[in-house]
């Protein structure tokens, strides 16, 4: 298929042909509509100025006969520009007059020729051209005919000047709008190439190549910016799929292969209460399995988008104050203390029950982690910083590298220090996609920058604040 073919399967491409088709016809009626126009006023002022003419000489042959009438003729045919002045006998024969001949038959009928009429001038000296013109006749006592006539020589060039110049706007506008065609035909076509290539290999499986973008903020581009986000959006669902395929396949191997071992116990004890001791472990082992596989589907709804329409407005102050109310016997109990410092009133556009989740994992995380910290408290602190509102949860335990801090809120990673600490290494997962859902971030710090020992971890969770 050639380039040509492929060019005019383009919409863009079709469209563009079937405008300059539009505006070669309207301008072609363009044309030739200016040039009757043209033409029709110069005929009318042409034969207003013989009616002038002709009354005026009928005039002086009132007042004063034929001979007032040939010396009015004669003066005016010597002027620049003259009319057509003929006086002939009744047979048609020129008598007199500034014309040498005239067409048959116009000396014949009295009042307005019809169409134009050939005749030829004392000045032609042999010339074959014959030159046309409008006239009126009329007949005087005498039996004598009259014509008085206008040479149409400048209407018609008229006509033609203007009719040429429009022709040839016409013609250099179309070569400049089918170079116009071509040029932008030829480079949507190179641009659609590109993006079908770019296509291909993502149909391929490379799901990290992006369609290109030339930076002109056109359709083309904002069509391309649409798609890479998508692309972004299922690289990423992808990952994560791939990412708690390969979880579950490691991590959830040893629970699993734990129950097993457990049933298998069960069934080989003879005493009734090490049997019953052995289901309610398979029981608590099931549950954490439960509990791990819901945090799973949740995480996988959050980053999915399926809970976007959910979004309202909603105090953030609210619900940050309701965790650490519901929190603090919990905090206490791990010989804890829960500080809250919530500034009032704070909007955010999120989910109440995801957003009350998040702040519960950051806060369960705090009070197992700092068990046993030399400062034994935790403290939840809700600022708004410019446009941004600012949730975090700060405690003394010990920490996580700086250099860890990318691998923590993976699903299933959990550091060796944390090992020996009850939960399933989703907590934090979940945050990051509660985070990310909200357009904004979750933020992981020192809470004693340069300490060795209880530096802690600040946890802060940045939302873009509700516009009024």
């Amino acid at each position: 298929m050639s380039r040509l073919s492929v060019l005019f399967k383009s919409t863009a491409v079709r469209l563009s042909a079937l405008y300059i088709l539009l505006f070669a016809l309207c301008a072609a009626f363009l044309v030739f509509y200016v040039t009757a126009l043209s033409e029709r006023l110069l005929n009318q002022q042409t034969r207003d100025s013989l009616k002038t003419e002709v009354a005026e000489v009928q005039r002086a042959y009132g007042n004063g006969g034929m001979n007032q009438m040939l010396r009015m003729m004669e003066r005016r045919a010597r002027q620049p520009g003259a009319n057509l002045y003929v006086i002939a006998g009744p047979a048609g024969e020129i008598l007199a007059g500034n014309v040498a001949s005239v067409q048959p038959g116009v000396l014949a009928r009295d009042g307005w020729t019809e169409f134009p009429f050939r005749y030829e001038r004392y000045t032609d000296n042999g010339d074959t051209r014959r030159h046309l013109a409008t006239a009126h006749v009329f007949q005087v006592d005498n039996g004598l005919r009259v014509l008085i006539g206008r040479d149409l020589g400048e209407p018609t060039k008229f006509r033609l000047l203007v009719r040429n110049a429009l022709m040839v706007a016409l013609a250099i506008m179309g070569v400049g709008a089918l170079l116009i065609w071509f040029g932008i035909g030829r480079n949507a076509l190179k641009r659609i190439d590109r993006m079908s290539a770019a296509s291909k290999k993502i149909v391929a499986g490379d799901l990290s190549q992006r369609l290109p973008i030339g930076g002109s903020g056109d359709e083309f581009d904002r069509l391309s910016g649409s798609l890479n986000d998508m692309l972004g959006r299922i690289e990423k669902l992808n990952e994560g799929l791939r990412q708690v395929s390969d979880n579950i396949a490691h991590d959830l191997k040893t629970p699993l292969t734990r129950l097993r071992n457990k049933a298998a116990d069960g069934l080989a004890e003879q005493d009734e209460t090490a049997r019953r001791a052995a289901l309610e472990g398979i029981i608590a082992e099931s549950d954490q399995l439960i509990r791990t596989f819901n945090a799973l589907l949740m995480i996988s709804r959050v980053e999915a988008g399926s809970i976007a329409a959910e979004l309202t407005d909603i105090d953030i102050s609210a619900i940050a104050a309701d965790s650490a109310e519901l929190y603090e016997p919990v905090a206490e109990e791990a010989g804890q203390e829960l500080l809250t410092e919530i500034a009032p009133g704070l909007m955010v556009h999120g989910n109440r029950e995801l957003i009350g989740q998040a702040i519960t994992n950051l806060i369960d995380n705090a009070i197992k982690y700092a068990d046993g910290a030399k400062t034994p408290e935790i403290k939840l602190s809700l600022v708004r910083r410019g446009g941004e509102v600012c949730l975090s949860i700060a405690d003394h335990g010990p920490g996580v590298a700086a250099d860890r801090r990318e691998d923590v809120v993976k699903r299933f990673v959990r550091l060796d220090a944390s090992r020996s600490k009850p939960g399933t290494g989703l907590g934090l997962s979940l945050v990051v996609a509660v985070m990310d859902l909200h357009g904004g971030r979750l933020e992981l710090s020192d809470t004693v920058p340069g300490a060795d020992e209880g530096r802690g971890l600040t946890a802060t969770m940045v939302f873009p604040a509700a516009k009024p």
